[in-house]
């Protein structure tokens, strides 16, 4: 499953990439539970949502902190038809446990302040990239239902080890469940050089892994 082709995404919205891609696919080959419950946190352009909507869930809730990713996922879900109650906030106060959370957080590790504005809201996540991933691995245990399943999808550069020992530190199972490997973007060509004095690169490296870590509630 690749997310759908037509989606608004309005300036300053994630544009869906190979991260995306990545997560639905592991969406579809994990199978969404039909009717389950489903959360996309930091949902962007919904795109998550609708396919979790493809693919047989109930109810789909989406939440993002930016307004106008709110707006285009509330249009994107209308357009392919999936039911879908979009919040504009943190996916830590939505409230409630899901059958299934997937999420395409913020991970781009950031020279500037740990919350940034306008768009790079939507990949900056502080010196290490964990700003967004540290709250989620957190929230999620109390987001899942019993036996529900989390997605989470991340570069490699924040840390696979962290992610997996936190979720399991929360009780959950944690693995991770695909990767690929794909060549830098405008943003991290851009601060390549910085990457490489934290030491989060090697000198001359100028791809990424993307991973995509399950977590699964008893």
């Amino acid at each position: 499953m690749t997310p759908p082709v037509l989606l608004l995404r309005p300036p300053g919205v994630y544009r869906p990439q190979e991260d995306t891609e990545l997560l639905a696919r592991s969406l579809a080959e994990s199978g969404v539970p039909h009717g389950a419950t489903v959360l996309d946190a930091c949902t962007g352009t919904g795109a998550l949502a609708v396919a979790a909507g493809r693919a047989g869930a109930g109810e789909v809730t989406a939440v993002d902190r930016s307004r106008r990713a709110v707006a285009a996922a509330f249009v994107n879900c209308l357009l392919h038809g999936v039911p879908v109650r979009v919040r504009h906030g943190d996916f830590s106060t939505v409230g409630g446990r899901y059958d299934v959370v997937c999420s395409n957080p913020p991970y781009v590790p950031a020279p500037g302040p740990p919350d940034p504005t306008g768009a790079a809201r939507a990949w900056d996540a502080g010196a290490d990239g964990r700003a967004v991933l540290d709250r989620l691995c957190a929230a999620l245990p109390s987001l899942l239902a019993p036996g529900g399943f989390g997605l989470v999808v991340h570069s490699a550069l924040c840390g696979v080890e962290r992610t997996l020992g936190q979720l399991r530190d929360g009780g959950l199972a944690a693995e991770v469940v695909a990767s690929r490997d794909v060549g830098f973007g405008p943003v991290l060509r851009s601060r390549a050089r910085w990457l490489e004095g934290r030491r989060l690169i090697a000198p001359g490296q100028r791809h990424e892994r993307l991973v995509v870590v399950r977590a699964d509630a008893p």
